[in-house]
């Protein structure tokens, strides 16, 4: 098993944000602020800068290398923090300079998930990110070792470790794509059971402590793991969600998004996101009291583009009103189409608007028909009773009885397979229709 370089639970990290003309706003600073504490390191110092471009070798100037060098001194740093994106040898560098482990955001935010992953599926998601991450960075643990260059005998026992590090790292990498393939299998049978069921299926996405788990555990009466801080959520929990006594989803809770998500965790996790892909609705859970919750909706949108789920139907569900000067309420398009819903997953305030718009998105799932029954088919007029699908009941002069029903499609076509009842004994109403019931 590999071993990986990330802060450990505890320790002191100096942080670094750089402005660049074509880098992350200043409203990043306080996010990458919270992934710090998410990822338990204290933060003893920040420092702040602003450069037109950066230092190919150190990322950044001579005169801010020993501002951070004086701090790393000053306040007995473990690691040094950058809300950057580093290569490779821009790491390599730091660390030589400062005497101290440098990361950049992409291995803090692997470090997060690390910490966060529990199920089996996850943490082979999450090892495979690192162990990609690490490929290009292998030099890391053997710079105390000999690298010269040159002929046969020249060579030093650092290059000849690195090459098997190498052979090691890839041999394992092709391990965990083999059993990421597997656990991807198992999903895509359980997604095909439930389409044969046809129970239709909710997705929540949203930018990290959106709020997802929080609503999700208060509509399904769930337990999941909800808290203030980023990246709470990693393995995917699915419950069932009762919207009303005649409509039953399921409803999946994903891992959060972020603002320059690492490209090896999206791949990662590009089967667990196929739960999001595959959904009949996607509820895009939306923080109403952020200030920059446009630049974060456009950050879910990239990465829902990136998994292939942009063009699945949207809703878009702005949590947290109670923080906010706002009331419950549904808006709609110029069509009548609900397009938003404004909630609060703490309070439960606008849970019955939010109801409502899943039972008109499925609205054309309600059949309202009648059908007629002898007084022999008791086991029919019991099995509809069960359902609790009968608005009224009228008896007839033969002994027979006509029964009004309102009933979903799914339960009329497993009624008419399993009772054998032809579909042609349910009279409908002039605007039902029953496609594919036969």
């Amino acid at each position: 098993m590999f071993e990986f370089e990330r802060p450990r639970g505890g320790e002191r990290a100096l942080l670094v944000h750089i402005n660049l003309p074509d880098s992350l706003d200043q409203d990043d600073l306080a996010e990458f602020i919270e992934l710090v504490r998410s990822a338990d390191v204290e933060d003893v110092d920040i420092i702040v800068g602003s450069r037109q471009k950066t230092v190919p070798k150190t990322f950044v100037g001579k005169g801010k290398l020993e501002e951070i060098n004086l701090l790393v001194k000053q306040h007995e740093v473990d690691v040094v923090l950058f809300n950057h994106a580093l290569s490779p040898s821009q790491e390599r560098n730091l660390e030589r300079e400062l005497q101290c482990r440098v990361l950049d955001r992409t291995g803090l935010i692997l470090d997060i998930f690390a910490q966060r992953a529990h199920s089996f599926e996850g943490k082979l998601q999450v090892e495979l990110a690192q162990l990609k991450h690490l490929a290009t960075r292998l030099v890391r643990g053997w710079t105390h070792l000999e690298r010269q260059k040159g002929g046969i005998g020249l060579r030093g026992p650092g290059e000849t470790q690195l090459e098997t590090d190498r052979r090691l790292l890839n041999k394992r990498i092709k391990y965990l794509n083999s059993r990421l393939e597997k656990v991807s299998k198992q999903r895509q049978q359980s997604r095909q059971a439930r389409t044969r069921a046809e129970i239709p299926s909710l997705s929540l996405v949203g930018y990290t402590n959106a709020g997802k788990s929080t609503l999700f555990n208060a509509l399904t009466h769930s337990d999941a793991y909800a808290a203030d801080q980023l990246f709470a959520t990693l393995d995917p929990t699915l419950r069932k969600f009762e919207v009303d006594d005649k409509l039953t989803v399921i409803m999946a809770d994903t891992v959060g998004f972020i603002r320059h998500l690492p490209h090896d965790l999206v791949a990662a996790f590009r089967a667990t996101l196929q739960e999001t892909r595959e959904a009949n609705l996607i509820l895009h859970v939306i923080d109403c009291a952020d200030e920059n919750r446009q630049d974060k909706i456009d950050a879910v949108n990239t990465v829902l583009e990136e998994v292939g789920a942009i063009e699945t139907p949207q809703l878009h569900v702005f949590n947290k009103i109670d923080l906010a000067d706002f009331s419950p309420r549904i808006d709609r398009d110029d069509e009548g189409k609900a397009t938003r819903v404004w909630l609060s997953a703490k309070t439960g305030a606008g849970f019955d608007e939010f109801r409502q718009i899943i039972k008109e998105y499925f609205a054309e799932r309600i059949i309202n028909c009648e059908i007629e029954l002898t007084a022999q088919e008791g086991t029919i007029r019991s099995h509809l009773y069960e359902l609790k699908v009968i608005e009224s009941e009228t008896y007839l002069d033969d002994g027979s009885s006509c029964l009004k029903l309102k009933i979903t499609d799914v339960e009329m076509k497993k009624l008419c397979r399993h009772l054998e009842i032809p579909i042609d004994r349910f009279h409908m109403g002039s605007d039902d229709k029953l496609a594919g019931a036969a």
